[in-house]
């Protein structure tokens, strides 16, 4: 399932910005084996069996390996379209920012407040993702990087989030059904961390939930290093500033990567994670207390499309001879995994409609034409919804529309009789399936729901 990465902002949908299709089946994942990748003596890896992406036993950042290796030097870090998407914290001390007031992962709104790490906790400095793409699973790529090695145990969690919407705090994004909470778990003095998953569940029982006694929650632990979707490690030896990849000089054990088959974790269809973002707890328990925390960064991770219709009218008032947006005017969309009657959008004053967050491929897209209406493009259109695309981008399909007429022609004698009369209206270029329309004696001809175009009436009057 190929994603892509990009740094566009998404536009939300009317009712949710991000759609997650796959999220029911998240716990029957797919068991990979784990499996050493290219390694010398002087680097092992621990890389996951289909990833090209290394990740050391003694964790790092420069490349070790011949193409198609890659780590997180490979990256330029200078263009939007970098696949490697990176955060720095702010600077540690009185203004750095981190979680308190007891703020717990089930918290729906997270309470930040300013220098309140202590010092024996994770302060965190960095952290990046990269999902790579390859011809069979996705991988998705972590790291994280803090100030100093703690005591205890290290507890580092990525949360991935399909909403861009805030909540209250103004920092942490609006949990939606299916957010990932991918939890990286390191025993005291250990080098091999723990990665485990878990997705957020907006209602039902609290059976459903880790911890808290109610939805909406963080779902039950699932272990993918048991399950053999992760992998990860952490430097066990000092990173010279030269090869930390803009890090700095990294001491033993502030630096931590990993890497989760992505494909097993979100199964098959559209799948879009707008930010996501780093935060440490204060022990391995998983309702202790959140501690410090890297704001949201945009993740760009999104196989989804946009199907965007433009549709336009002929309005003389509004200017003769262009086209002008056409408000109010539904369609209805089939195809995909829509619900089998479609779904109907509405386009706005712009002449614009949008179906967001939805799978590449084929779609049918039918106008429903508005009353005295005559479509000028092909109705039903196929629309062809290509990965990472938003209501943004350029219109799928467009639909044009014009006016119709009704054309009468009037004969009345002014001597009641007088006159015997006819009315011979022929097919116009622009309407050649009009029939031949006649009337004789004094009255009217009418022709109805006319397109523009040049009609030519002829009318005889004899006496």
């Amino acid at each position: 399932m190929p994603f892509t990465n990009s740094s566009r902002s998404e536009t939300p949908a009317p009712s949710n910005r991000w759609r997650l299709a796959a999220v029911a089946a998240i716990g029957a994942l797919a068991i990979t084996a784990i499996a050493a990748g290219p390694a010398s003596a002087a680097h092992p890896e621990v890389s996951l069996a289909g990833s090209n992406f290394e990740i050391d036993t003694d964790a790092n950042l420069k490349v070790d390996d011949a193409a198609p290796s890659v780590d997180w030097a490979s990256f330029a870090h200078a263009t939007a379209s970098d696949p490697e998407k990176r955060k720095a914290d702010l600077p540690p001390g009185a203004g750095d920012d981190s979680f308190g007031q007891g703020s717990k992962e089930d918290t729906l709104e997270p309470t930040v407040v300013d220098g309140s790490i202590p010092p024996n906790k994770s302060d965190l400095t960095t952290f990046g993702i990269y999902l790579e793409e390859t011809a069979g699973d996705d991988f998705l790529h972590m790291f994280w990087h803090r100030v100093q090695d703690p005591t205890g145990t290290t507890n580092m969690d990525f949360e991935f989030n399909q909403s861009d919407v805030l909540t209250g705090n103004q920092t942490t994004p609006v949990r939606t059904a299916g957010d990932l909470l991918i939890q990286y778990d390191l025993a005291n003095g250990g080098s091999n961390p723990e990665l485990f998953l878990s997705t957020w569940v907006a209602t039902g029982s609290k059976s459903l939930c880790e911890a808290a006694n109610s939805t909406p929650c963080w779902g039950d632990r699932i272990s993918l290093s048991d399950s053999g979707d992760a992998t990860g490690s952490i430097n066990t030896s000092a990173i010279p500033s030269a090869e930390s990849d803009g890090l700095g000089s990294v001491s033993p054990r502030t630096f931590g990567e990993a890497t989760v088959n992505f494909s097993s974790i979100v199964g098959d269809g559209c799948v879009a994670f707008g930010s996501a973002y780093l935060k440490s707890r204060s022990s391995d328990s998983f309702t202790a207390a959140m501690k410090d925390f890297i704001a949201p960064l945009d993740t760009g991770i999104s196989n989804c499309g946009a199907l965007v219709i433009e549709k336009t009218k002929k309005h003389a008032a509004d200017g003769i001879g262009v086209d002008h947006p056409h408000a109010g005017v539904d369609f209805v969309i089939t195809g995909g995994t829509l619900p089998a009657g479609g779904t109907t959008v509405t386009t706005d004053a712009d002449g614009l409609a949008c179906l967001p967050a939805i799978d590449a491929g084929s779609y049918t897209v039918t106008e429903d034409v508005p009353e005295n209406y005559a479509v000028t493009s092909a109705n039903p259109q196929v629309a062809v919804v290509a990965e990472d695309t938003d209501c943004d981008d350029e219109p799928t399909v467009t639909f044009t529309n014009v006016p119709l007429t009704d054309l009468t022609v009037s004969v009345d004698s002014l001597v009641d009789g007088g006159t015997f009369s006819s009315v011979d209206c022929e097919p116009s270029a622009t309407d050649p399936d009009l029939p031949l329309t006649s009337g004789t004696g004094d009255g009217s001809v009418t022709l109805s729901d006319l397109q523009p175009g040049v009609y030519l009436c002829t009318v005889t009057i004899d006496p």
